[in-house]
């Protein structure tokens, strides 16, 4: 039986990269984000279905997994890949964009996780992978809202693998350290030389998703050659 992966955040760069190679391997993938408009090509492309979602909605994720369920059926793969965050010094960021930020990198990650933790169970085996950052392990100047989410998303992780993993559901988290080049803008910082390939993260996210229970993987940083630690 084909995989049924559901990926969420989904647009232009690593989930496109993600999307693009597990349905190359076969599998059945649905993309969801706020804006669909912007994921048409992609899914005409390879074949997935779209699901308008804004994953910091409870009622919104609940009506997703239940739309997935119906088209596609239960997910045996979670990509969770949105991410937010307000820039600027700590006297003068904006609180509400701030609680904003969080609301998506960590709590909506909560929300995913516990939909699909209630559908793998009942199905005995699942996986879940989760985009997170450098910033979940040290946090950066002028960027307190992206560290405050990206701690909580990996916080929350490490409790899932060890919730989930004697369940024979796989949870990872993905340190991505360093900026990964977007093949559509011509970015000072996306210069493919110093930044990561989104092509070559997706492999990574493959290869967690097939690991052998005997030797799982909870969490993995990926980082350019050139990038300092």
């Amino acid at each position: 039986m084909n995989e049924k992966v559901l990926i969420i955040g989904a647009g232009h760069g690593l989930s496109t990269s993600i999307a693009r190679l597990f349905a190359a391997k076969g599998m059945k993938v649905g993309l969801a984000a706020r804006n669909i408009e912007k994921l048409a090509a992609l899914a005409d492309e390879i074949g997935a279905s779209t699901f308008t979602c804004d994953a910091s909605d409870p009622d919104a994720v609940v009506e997703l997994f239940k739309a997935f369920g119906t088209d596609i059926g239960c997910p045996d793969i979670l990509v969770y890949n949105p991410s937010s965050r307000v820039r600027g010094p700590i006297t003068e960021i904006d609180a509400a964009a701030t609680k904003d930020a969080i609301l998506v990198s960590a709590y909506g990650a909560f929300l995913a996780a516990q939909q699909a933790a209630i559908r793998m169970l009942k199905a005995g085996s699942g996986t879940m992978l989760f985009t997170g950052a450098s910033a979940g392990v040290k946090g950066y100047p002028r960027s307190a809202s992206f560290a405050m989410g990206k701690f909580a998303l990996r916080g929350l992780c490490q409790s899932l693998a060890r919730e989930l993993s004697p369940q024979n559901i796989h949870v990872a988290h993905f340190v991505i350290d360093g900026h990964i080049h977007n093949k559509q803008r011509d970015e000072p910082q996306s210069d493919p030389a110093t930044s990561l390939d989104p092509d070559d993260i997706a492999k990574s996210y493959l290869h967690i998703a097939r690991q052998n229970p005997s030797a799982w993987t909870w969490e993995i940083e990926l980082r350019p050659s050139v990038e300092t630690f």
